[in-house]
């Protein structure tokens, strides 16, 4: 089989192959790093390889091993998930090159479960921003469109999987950071339950709890099996959610029953919605329809001060990080490193008390109370995921003579749809269901009840199989 056609596989499919010996862990290894080294130098999706070390842990692999992941060649997002020895940067100049020495969970369970991590992929600095343009590494690029972003704050893993570099690459998710990127490149990325996945073992809750591990992926099951491999309770979690009836992979073909589905296609904030958005939404609600669920349509009311509160809780944490990384990692960091917008937001935390931050999370734990009532009348929510397609790299960009916060509103125009369910803590997945009249993809959210990743993935799954998306990727550029 050609080294490219490997990389094309699916994860679970790249496990099989090893596990069958037609196919060694060392090739397919060697296959992701010929992948990477073609198209990384027109993406910038992967900015740190250890090569030697996923070399010689393929080598380890053998035949009949029974893991679900062996020896499948995987990137890790370089933000929060600490991998032992290869270096870590949360997308800083300020960090350098400090490498930690630990795995965290995330990592060690799919180290555990047979992947083998061959690299790192770019993020902006500290995951802030839904695009992907940190100054210490440059912009990743989105392989349908290199004028255009792969998304963000997992954007790297993103233009990783869909230009057919790896089949999983790790993500995380604070206000949307799975998902953008998931309909940015045309893949399915699920952010899951709050105390599914855990940050140990040096960090306890991120963004008091908004933030989770998952991964990026071109199939349903493979995210399904990710997530068998990934989830589960750590000795001093403070959140935990409740196990699965079976294996997360078990829901996948499960057939979810008849379901009430919620379809709201105007944005919480007001911004405006791009017509090929909303008719991605639409569509899928005729597919929905078509199996035979129930489609109603809702126009949610919504606090205007939510974002407010949602970013000043934002603020807060960032200061929090830029004060914990010392700790962290032992790096003095220098404060005049930090990108002009870090820097705001972390003079911004110096001037909110711990009353402002508490006030701030009760309104929007509070506003989440008030969310969770339309799962009385529904069992899934559909929505677009963003308000436009894949926007231009450097969209951004503040006006000049703007402060860099102003990025946070022009990105809260782009991404209206996806941070209130990083609020409630509910499943909510991206789905790669459409394309718009220039062949950018677009994808339509599903939100979950809270703790029902098996509900979302068995009608991903459905929908999957009704509107397949197997054979539609990105091509390279010619030479």
């Amino acid at each position: 089989m050609a080294a490219e056609e490997l990389m094309w596989k699916s994860a679970t499919e790249q496990a099989e192959l090893v596990r069958s010996g037609q196919v060694s862990a060392r090739e397919l290894v060697e296959a992701c790093l010929a992948a990477i080294e073609r198209r990384n130098g027109e993406l910038n999706a992967v900015v740190t390889l250890c090569a030697d070390e996923a070399l010689a842990e393929a080598e380890r692999v053998r035949p009949g091993d029974a893991r679900p992941l062996a020896g499948v060649p995987i990137l890790v997002k370089d933000l929060i998930a600490l991998t032992k020895g290869v270096r870590t940067t949360m997308g800083m100049r300020a960090l350098g090159d400090w490498a930690p020495d630990v795995d965290s969970s995330t990592v060690r369970r799919l180290r555990t479960a047979g992947a083998i991590v061959v690299g790192k992929t770019n993020t902006p600095e500290l995951g802030i921003l839904p695009v992907t343009e940190p100054l210490r590494f440059g912009p990743a690029r989105n392989p349908w469109d290199t004028s255009r972003t792969p998304g963000g704050s997992s954007g790297g893993s993103g233009a990783a999987v869909a230009s057919g570099m790896v089949a999983l690459a790790h993500g995380n998710d604070g206000g949307g950071s799975i998902r953008i990127p998931a309909a940015c490149n045309g893949l399915f990325g699920l952010k899951p339950s709050r105390g599914r996945v855990s940050w140990a073992p040096l960090f306890t809750e991120l963004v008091a709890g908004f933030a989770t591990d998952g991964v990026l992926t071109r199939t349903v099951r493979d995210t399904a099996v990710a997530l068998d491999v990934i989830a589960g309770y750590e000795p001093g979690d403070p959140y935990w959610a409740p196990p699965p009836s079976a294996p997360f992979a078990e829901a996948v073909g499960r057939d979810p029953g008849r379901l009430r589905v919620a379809l709201a296609t105007k944005a919480p904030n007001g911004v405006p919605v791009d017509p090929e958005c909303v008719a991605a939404a639409e569509s899928a609600a005729e597919t929905l329809r078509e199996l035979g669920h129930e489609v109603t349509e809702l126009e949610a009311e919504v606090d205007p001060a939510y974002t407010e509160h949602f970013l000043r809780v934002w603020c807060a944490q960032t200061g929090a990080d830029v004060r914990g990384l010392k700790q962290l990692t032992g790096v003095q960091i220098d404060l005049d490193q930090l990108e002009p917008l870090t820097r705001e937001m972390y003079e911004l935390s110096n001037g909110v008390t711990a009353t402002d931050y508490l006030e701030s999370l009760e309104r929007v734990r509070g506003y989440s109370r008030e969310i969770l009532r339309y799962w009385e009348n529904a069992d899934v929510l559909l929505t677009p995921t963003l308000a436009k397609p894949p926007i231009e790299i450097g969209a951004l960009d503040p006006d000049p003579g703007q402060p860099a916060l102003t990025m946070l509103m022009k990105a809260a125009a782009w991404v209206p749809f996806t941070p209130a369910w990083n609020a409630t803590g509910q499943p909510a997945a991206s789905l790669p269901l459409h394309q718009s009249a220039d062949g950018l993809p677009i994808g339509v959210q599903i939100v979950g009840p809270p703790a029902g990743e098996e509900l979302l993935l068995s009608l991903s799954a459905q929908l999957e199989q009704a509107r397949p998306w197997a054979d539609r990727w990105p091509q390279p550029a010619a030479a």
